[in-house]
């Protein structure tokens, strides 16, 4: 029975997913917001809400700061897979795209978050702000993301011409619709929290490992089903905004959860944790090698098998 809950929350998850990824496509092409500030900011977040609420609760109703690791960073890396994966069938497309110059930068960002992870878990230093005690890195890393979205924010390096294209629905009827889809998915994504946290008991996997793979996967189907939609509709640049927003996004789960956890440091020493973190570094380089070598498409091929390669053994490893 749990596994049947599993399925249905999930399968709800992908809808409301695709029809928020259609109405992002309505704003990309009805407003003068740049397609990666779109996708990257306000698809990424929403797209990210899944893995904010499930960790939000797994610390606060749950007490398992492991769960939130696990999640956040194995949907880091499974986020990349879903580049890797469509970009496997529409690499000939890909070519051709026009990419905003941002998505290279965001990726370095990503990179520079991975190290401020890692340094505190390493080297925990705490910070106090009245009865809160957060750790320096979590600071830091909200620093990194505000830099990263004033940049997407003033990227012009790609200019569309699809703002004429007809939109029956009024930018209010956009945005209020939207709203409504962004709620529905925070819903689902609780109850999903609660299911998995079930299941991990059920086949006694660690939190860790359960929350990379069952909360890991299940939270990132907004980015997949998203991505997938707005590349069948051949907008690839909201798209890559959506995947490479949604994991820096992601990093600030680990800020808010370093905030309401009172019991303990979220940034926690463990065999599986650090796997998780190089091989998310290792992913982010190889979408790197996708972007810089796009016009070359064996490169681009090679790169996402790589990507994937990395996903599957991050989860072997981990087990």
């Amino acid at each position: 029975m749990l596994y049947l809950e599993y399925i249905v929350l999930a399968a709800m998850v992908v809808f409301f997913s695709v029809r928020l990824s259609y109405y992002v496509d309505c704003l990309d092409k009805k407003t003068n917001l740049s397609g990666a500030f779109i996708g990257g900011v306000m698809l990424a977040a929403v797209t990210s809400l899944p893995e904010l609420f499930t960790s939000l609760t797994a610390v606060l109703a749950l007490n398992q700061p492991n769960l939130v690791q696990g999640n956040v960073l194995g949907s880091n890396i499974f986020n990349l897979c879903v580049i890797a994966g469509l970009l496997l069938f529409t690499s000939k497309r890909y070519v051709s795209a026009p990419l905003s110059k941002s998505h290279a930068s965001t990726l370095w960002y990503g990179i520079v978050m991975y190290g401020l992870v890692f340094a505190a878990i390493m080297f925990p230093i705490e910070v106090g702000f009245g009865f809160l005690k957060v750790n320096l890195m979590s600071i830091l890393i909200l620093v990194v993301y505000a830099i990263n979205v004033k940049f997407m924010g003033n990227d012009d390096s790609l200019q569309s011409d699809e703002n004429d294209v007809y939109i029956a629905l009024s930018v209010k009827q956009i945005v209020l619709r939207f709203l409504a889809y962004s709620v529905a998915l925070v819903a689902v994504s609780i109850l999903l929290t609660t299911v998995t946290d079930k299941i991990a008991d059920e086949l006694q996997l660690g939190a860790t490992v359960a929350g990379a793979i069952f909360l890991g996967v299940a939270t990132s189907l907004p980015e997949l089903s998203a991505s997938i939609n707005l590349v069948r509709i051949g907008n690839f640049n909201a798209s890559w905004g959506n995947i490479v927003g949604s994991n820096l996004f992601n990093f600030i789960i680990l800020c808010f959860a370093d905030v309401l956890f009172t019991k303990g440091g979220i940034y926690i020493n463990e065999p599986q944790v650090l796997n998780l973190l190089g091989f998310g570094v290792f992913s982010m380089l190889a979408t790197l090698g996708v972007i810089y070598f796009k016009k070359k498409r064996g490169i681009v091929l090679l790169c996402s098998v790589l990507i994937l390669a990395s996903y599957v053994t991050s989860i072997v490893l981990s087990m």
